[in-house]
């Protein structure tokens, strides 16, 4: 059995969190803190909980009586956290913040399953990549690694409400987010340092590099991208649409094989040769792709839901093969079917 500590657990991610980790079969939750709830009931902070646990919100953090504690921080918070905590060193972190995803001086290792399993299954600490940036690595990772990644990169997302966060603020309050739709972070949103991280990793170091960008900020002596995030009027899910040119055109049947055979041994994500829908992928684990093919364009949609595979769901995952269980233990999660 796992015995885990929760950080931050008032939040949409620590909600989340809990409801996964009350119904693993192998994990158990020793604590969830927050100072500001210590002593409620979790349901009664996270209300859909009711029935389903009497766990309570403490404000303490014994570390030595958990294998592993996640951190479900806000993005900067965690390495404040760390310098001024002690957490024992045979207790594994899993960090759902942005504080140690980017290659530095730490030992976090990106929790990305689908291109650093061996390096997560033998981890101590790991940096769950960020939403955004989930969905649109895994619709871009197989023309990455065969060397079709040589020209900027068109993505746009759109993302739900809870993407945000659970404190209010003016663009996530319901009057002004209901029926509306709007554009932010414009070229510029933090997870395109992680997505051209990993995309230039597994680029072969044959491949031709891509042509520079204005933004030298996003390694533009090699793959970038060129990201424009949309704030939906949904609650939860991210729906993306990449344009990659080629200098060539190609195939259609070969591209879906590169895709197939990519992810042959992935266990959320999943090559759909129908037009997809976000419903399909909402309260779910999984990432959804589908590719179509225009001369020298390649078009891949990509779906996840925001708080699972771009979150807590890939975090749990991501345990799972820390501890050398079977990765979709405690994620048998499915789509509504309306």
């Amino acid at each position: 059995m796992v015995r885990v500590g929760i950080l931050g657990a008032a939040g949409y991610t620590g909600g989340e969190l809990i409801r996964l980790l009350i119904n693993h079969p192998e994990a158990e939750i020793v604590f969830a803190n927050s100072e500001s709830n210590a002593g409620n009931k979790v349901y009664d902070v996270h209300e859909g909980l009711i029935g389903d646990t009497e766990l309570e919100f403490t404000s303490e953090m014994p570390f030595d009586k958990v294998d592993v504690v996640f951190f479900c921080f806000g993005h900067g918070k965690s390495e404040a956290f760390l310098k001024e905590h002690t957490i024992p060193a045979n207790v594994k972190i899993i960090d759902l913040a942005q504080d140690f995803r980017i290659k530095g001086d730490h030992d976090y290792v990106y929790g990305l399953p689908e291109t650093h399993r061996e390096e997560i299954a033998k981890c101590q600490h790991l940096a769950n990549p960020g939403c955004f940036a989930t969905c649109i690595q895994e619709g871009l990772l197989p023309l990455a690694k065969a060397g079709l990644l040589t020209h900027d990169i068109a993505v746009n997302a759109i993302t739900g409400s809870t993407g945000a966060g659970q404190k209010p603020g003016a663009t996530t309050h319901f009057s002004w987010r209901n029926n509306n739709f709007s554009v932010y972070k414009l070229f510029t949103h933090q997870h395109l340092h992680e997505i051209c991280q990993t995309l230039n990793e597994l680029r072969p170091v044959s491949a031709p590099r891509a042509i520079d960008t204005l933004d030298e900020g996003f390694e533009g002596d090699g793959i970038t991208v060129d990201f424009i995030p949309y704030r939906g009027d949904f609650a939860r899910g991210i729906f993306c649409t990449e344009v990659i040119n080629c200098d060539k055109a190609q195939d259609k049947d070969a591209i879906v094989a590169l895709y197939k055979e990519f992810f042959k041994d992935a266990a959320f994500t999943h090559y759909s040769d129908k037009a997809l829908d976000l419903k399909q992928v909402v309260n779910t684990n999984k990432c959804l792709l589908h590719v179509e093919v225009f001369g020298r364009k390649i078009v891949v949609t990509s779906m996840i839901d925001n708080l699972l595979k771009g979150a807590v769901g890939q975090a749990v995952q991501n345990m799972n093969i820390m501890f050398g269980l079977d990765e979709k233990v405690g994620l048998n999660l499915k789509a509504a079917a309306f």
